[in-house]
């Protein structure tokens, strides 16, 4: 039995991504009067604000100085702040609260690694603080994902090795880092985007912890 969980945020326990975006959105709207297309949304899933900005920029091909590269993701997060508010236990995605219930009842350790900042305040929105141990954020590490930094860092907050623990991630980048953190992964989503997990569900509500706990004794026996 793996001794840690150690989950990503936006995507997996409530749908935070959708704000992201639609920060990004605004942002762009604001301040270059340009439409940011859809298919930039998942390139902007699982890293830090800063590359995600870099990648936006790049793609509209816009250059702006460093001062104006800080405004402008200040003032993005003070958009999504502002999203936040209206989060309630109700966005909480399916399947998630009874996980993290069962994960708990068999003493298993959660951590948060999410390259969200505002990660706490969201846990208490959600009313999911007192599920997690620790929470690791990009204040806390060298590199986001897809280096394994963030999630070396949930693990050692918990004081569990990564190989003891089970991660969960919607993202490619995500999915990237925990197995550069030779964790176990647990991908959610698009079975073509998400194809280097370990082991892979469609969307949150089908999480099983019977199908979890075997799939990962039989990754541990092959290490």
């Amino acid at each position: 039995m793996f001794k840690g969980a150690l989950f990503d945020l936006d995507g997996v326990i409530a749908d935070t991504s959708v704000y992201h975006f639609q920060a990004w959105k605004k942002l762009i709207q604001d301040n270059f009067q340009q439409d940011l297309p859809s298919q930039l949304e998942e390139q902007t899933k699982g890293v830090s604000r800063a590359d995600s900005l870099q990648r936006i920029l790049d793609y509209l091909q816009i250059e702006v100085d460093t001062a104006k590269f800080q405004q402008l993701m200040q003032q993005k997060n003070e958009y999504y702040f502002q999203l936040l508010q209206t989060l309630t236990p109700d966005n909480i995605l399916p399947g998630i609260k009874e996980l993290l219930q069962e994960l708990q009842q068999q003493k298993v350790k959660l951590a948060l690694a999410s390259a969200s900042l505002n990660a706490p305040v969201i846990l208490e929105k959600l009313q999911l603080s007192d599920y997690f141990a620790a929470i690791a954020d990009l204040t806390a590490v060298k590199q986001g994902k897809p280096a394994p930094d963030i999630f070396l860092a949930a693990a050692g907050g918990i004081n569990v090795t990564p190989q003891d623990c089970v991660a969960f991630e919607d993202s490619i980048a995500g999915i990237q880092a925990i197995n550069q953190a030779q964790a176990f992964s647990v991908g959610i989503g698009s079975s073509v985007e998400l194809a280097a997990a370990d082991l892979l569900f469609a969307q949150t509500k089908e999480l099983n912890m019977a199908q979890i706990e075997t799939s990962y004794q039989q990754w541990k026996e092959g290490l």
